[in-house]
Formats: structure tokens, sequence, C-alpha cells
């Protein structure tokens, strides 16, 4: 399953339509680009696990569905597959900011308490509060993987101190928020999708440390802002990025450094350590959530 959402997360249309259809995987990007310019988001899904087809499903204003019809028809001359299903039905009406928001509860890790903006309530008492709302990036505190984090740079701030981190892979920015709270010190984050980043220093002005944190859009360690040597990484990938990145990490980490990587499974653990082992690393913590590890290197 694949799902693109709108850059405002909140953004309702006055009336909801859902377009879908069932075509050829190949003409998936076809679709994606076709109708683009009128998806409020696209989802798609495989039909069965050996087959090739994949059901396509749009939500789109109803003022755009005779547009979206249009040009339906017209690609439908384009697709494999000669006799398409598709249907074009109204989406029945929610509150769906409330919806998204009642199921964001506040969430304690470590020394955070993030919380959304419809949370009033006053943090509790020696808490650092992270205001972060349900988004287009990843990172609410939600995850495992999130939460992972967060108790690692609680407990590291606990005994050390450092000037200069680094969050590779920033999405939301809530790893890089939480590094400027609690630490404090200028914090560089970087993602890949310049949406996430776009998203990411939004949460820097709502929480106060935009004097402290940027996040910059790129490929990685590649991106010119990345210089130097950093002694707090945290990544908060998947494995194999995390291994393939490992000796672009290794270069940019300040001798004693501190890594905190996560977005790992547990039988995925072994591999990253090994690929960061071969380079001098070695474990020195680990916080286990469910099958998710977040790992902790000098």
């Amino acid at each position: 399953m694949k799902a693109i959402w709108h850059e405002n997360p909140f953004f309702q249309a006055s009336e909801l339509w859902e377009f879908s259809c069932i075509v050829h995987q190949d003409e998936l990007p076809l679709l994606d680009v076709a109708l683009d310019i009128w998806a409020l988001s696209t989802t798609t899904f495989e039909t069965s696990e050996d087959s090739p087809h994949w059901r396509f499903a749009m939500l789109l204003s109803g003022d755009d569905r005779n547009a979206v019809m249009q040009q339906w028809l017209a690609l439908r001359s384009q697709l494999q597959v000669a006799e398409t299903q598709f249907a074009l039905v109204p989406v029945e009406q929610k509150d769906w900011v409330s919806l998204v928001q009642a199921s964001f509860k506040p969430i304690h890790a470590g020394r955070f308490y993030v919380h959304g903006s419809h949370i009033t309530d006053a943090p509790p008492a020696g808490s650092t509060p992270i205001l972060m709302d349900a988004g287009a990036a990843f990172g609410t505190g939600e995850h495992q993987t999130t939460t992972g984090c967060l108790r690692a740079i609680s407990e590291l701030a606990n005994t050390q101190s450092f000037s200069r981190p680094l969050d590779m892979g920033c999405g939301s920015g809530i790893l890089a928020i939480a590094a400027a709270k609690c630490l404090p010190v200028k914090v560089l984050g970087v993602d890949i999708d310049e949406t996430s980043v776009n998203v990411a220093n939004a949460n820097f002005e709502r929480n106060g440390v935009a004097d402290l944190v940027h996040a910059v859009a790129g490929d990685g360690y590649h991106v010119e802002q990345v210089t130097g040597k950093y002694d707090l990484i945290m990544a908060n990938i998947l494995a194999a990025p995390l291994v393939e990145m490992a000796a672009d990490l290794k270069r940019h980490l300040a001798d004693g450094g501190t890594v905190i990587l996560a977005g790992l499974l547990d039988w995925q653990a072994a591999d990253v350590l090994a690929a960061h082992a071969a380079l001098g690393l070695h474990l020195t913590s680990r916080i286990d959530i469910d099958a998710w590890p977040t790992l902790v290197l000098k």
C-alpha cells in the first residue's frame, strides 16, 4: 500500500469524492501524473498477492469530479487493461480534523511530553513539551522508533553534553526539536523529502526553537550543509539505508561521538550493528519497544 497526502494534513474540501479503478501495476505512474492536479490524496493497493492488477483510489473535491472523469475517459484508451473497473462515489462527510486529533493522545518518552495542538492541559511538571500535530511527515512520537529515539536522547542528556547534533532523515523534525530543547544547542536536520523539510521547519517555529534548528532537503550526507564532524548523529530511517550510509556517518562522526539508530526491526539489528562495527563503532545501549529496537553506539 502507498499513500500520499495533501501538504496540509488537515485540508478538507467542502464535498469529498473518491475515484477508484483497477489497472495493471505498470500503469500506476501514468495515473499518478495524469490525475495529480486534482488529488487531495492517492492510495494504491494490491488486489491479490500474485496479481499484476492494482486498485488506485484518489480523494478529490466534488467540484473537480467532472474534470477527473474527462481525464479518466481520455486515459482509458492508453491503459493495458481492456475492461478497466472504475467508480466515482461521494465520501461520507465527517469531521476528519477532530477524528485525527482525538486519536493522537499525548506521549511520554523519557523527559519529553509530545502533544498535539488540541491538548490544552498544562504539560506535566518537570517534562519537556514538544508540540507535534499529525501531518505529512513521519515522526509524531506515536511510532515505537520515534519513542525509542526520544528516550535515548533523554537518557544521553542526563549524563553527556553535545555541541553539534545532526538529525539525518529528520521527517517532522521531532528528534531535532528534542535535542535542541534539552541540550540546548544548534541542530541540523536533513531529509530527502522536501515536504518533510517544510513541515519540520514549521514545527521548529511552533516549538520556539527555530533559532537553534534548521532543516534542509537533499541526499543524505551529500548535502552541502553537512560539513565537518558531529558529536551526536540521530538517524531514524530504515535498516537498508542505515547500512548503506554507515561509511558516510562514520566520516562525519566526531571522535568519541554518539550515534542513535532506529527504523529497524529486531531481526535487522545484527546487520545494522555489523555494518557499523566494521567501522569501529560499538553498541553502548539498546532500547526495545515491541519489535523495534533503538541502538546507541559510540
